[in-house]
């Protein structure tokens, strides 16, 4: 296996093959940032004078045709070579010969590979942004829609107080608002550039970082050669409590319909061909997309943890533990893409019961608002609580069905327009 470390001498293909791991396939997804990221080096390079302004020319060109074998699909990982970064540089040196080994001066595999990391995270952020906004939209619409349709609320499990459809579907639009900032703060931590710090010790080169984050359009530096290294870790341990927070959403979200589903309730339901059957009862209406949701949630929600674990123990600079992180991280990223768009789709066909409080077991949903009616017209609020509660244990309770909820917030003050600029500052990055 081409390796760009050799010194002559070969690993057993046992000792490759256990090393190496997934690598291979998982640093496809790096291909067009190992490019991207190495224009820009070059770039610095030629500015201090490591590279003539023809040999920037036709390694700039060359990069160019490797970029669009990568983007049209035509890139391939050969299966001799150890990783995507040996590829890009092998594929240089067949082509121009000496001019393409002259690529790698200035950097080691440990930057290369942090900045290829660190521009694939940024764009799965942003992707991950674009996914939450649309998500975010979806659940205002429908708050707004069904803002007059009442919904029981509970605590324990147990019937409790109103609540209504406006707002059940407004509450997660501002959870996704919050998750938004835990999601941009992990975009702020991995929008620093480390290229530049080679091995973690800096170079004997003059380089140029200031310019190759310009180049790139990093928001900052890491600046210490010794910090850089330890943002490996770092940075994906923050992207996945980011998306793991999205994720806890989704979870509730998830369970929530899951229960709402179910004909003991039948709050809300999907058209048949949203819903699964069973192979023995013919009723069945499944809530299968939901339950993947939920555990895909769960699944992402472990990655921190993972990734905390495998990072732990290990005195800074570089080392082969950090290659797993890919294995962890990379499935958590492909997974919350395909929960949120998976939302959204379920979305656009949810329908809502709107006659639910008609049932006479709602009817104890409205002993607080009694409380609270003869609390206002002067009687003191625990007499009231206890005159309220003895008319249910004698059953002599009659429920008045409607609400007066006019704060901040509440049933009949959504505040959806307060909580759209919240997550349109939130989305700011």
């Amino acid at each position: 296996m081409a390796t760009l470390w050799s010194k002559g001498t070969k690993a057993s293909d046992i000792v490759e093959d256990f090393t190496v791991g997934n690598d291979r396939k998982l640093d496809m997804a790096l291909a067009r940032y190992d490019v991207i990221g190495s224009k820009a080096h070059i770039s610095m390079l030629e500015s201090i004078g490591l590279l003539t302004a023809d040999e920037l020319k036709v390694l700039s060109e060359a990069l160019d045709g490797i970029l669009a074998e990568i983007e049209s699909g035509d890139f391939v990982l050969e299966d001799d070579v150890e990783d995507i970064h040996s590829q890009v540089e092998l594929l240089l040196t067949r082509r121009l010969g000496d001019v393409g080994k002259k690529i790698h001066s200035g950097r080691s595999r440990n930057d290369q590979v942090l900045v290829d990391i660190k521009l694939f995270l940024r764009d799965e952020l942003r992707k991950v942004r674009n996914e939450m906004l649309e998500l975010f939209a979806v659940l205002q619409s429908l708050s707004e829609k069904h803002k007059d349709v009442m919904l029981p609320g509970y605590t324990h499990g147990q019937v409790a107080m109103p609540s209504s459809f406006g707002l059940w579907f407004g509450a997660y639009a501002e959870a996704l608002a919050d998750d938004m900032f835990m999601v941009g703060g992990a975009y702020r931590l991995v929008n620093q550039n480390p290229l530049g710090s080679a091995a973690g010790y800096g170079n004997s080169f003059p380089l140029d970082r200031e310019m190759t984050t310009r180049l790139l359009e990093f928001g900052d530096l890491d600046y210490n050669v010794v910090a850089a290294q330890l943002s490996r870790g770092k940075s994906e341990k923050a992207v996945a409590s980011a998306i793991g927070g999205v994720a806890l959403t989704l979870n509730k979200f998830a369970s929530d319909c899951c229960l709402y589903m179910c004909p003991n309730f039948g709050f809300i339901s999907f058209p048949d061909e949203l819903t699964t059957g069973s192979s023995i009862m013919p009723h069945k209406k499944n809530p299968d997309v939901w339950e993947i949701i939920r555990g895909n949630c769960n699944r992402i929600m472990a990655s921190e943890n993972e990734i905390s674990m495998l990072c732990s123990n290990m005195a800074h600079g570089y080392h082969r533990d950090f290659q797993l992180l890919k294995d962890i991280l990379f499935p958590a990223l492909e997974l919350i893409h395909k929960c949120l768009r998976m939302t959204v789709f379920m979305l656009h066909d949810i329908r809502v019961n709107g006659h639910i409080l008609d049932s006479p077991i709602y009817d104890y949903l409205f002993t607080v608002e009694e409380v609270n009616r003869r609390a206002l017209e002067g009687m003191p609020f625990r007499d009231a609580y206890k005159s309220v509660g003895m008319e249910v244990n004698e059953g002599r309770f009659h429920a008045e069905k409607s609400v007066n909820h006019t704060h901040v917030g509440s049933i009949g003050n959504l505040c959806n327009d307060r909580i759209a600029a919240k997550m349109q500052k939130a989305a700011d990055f």
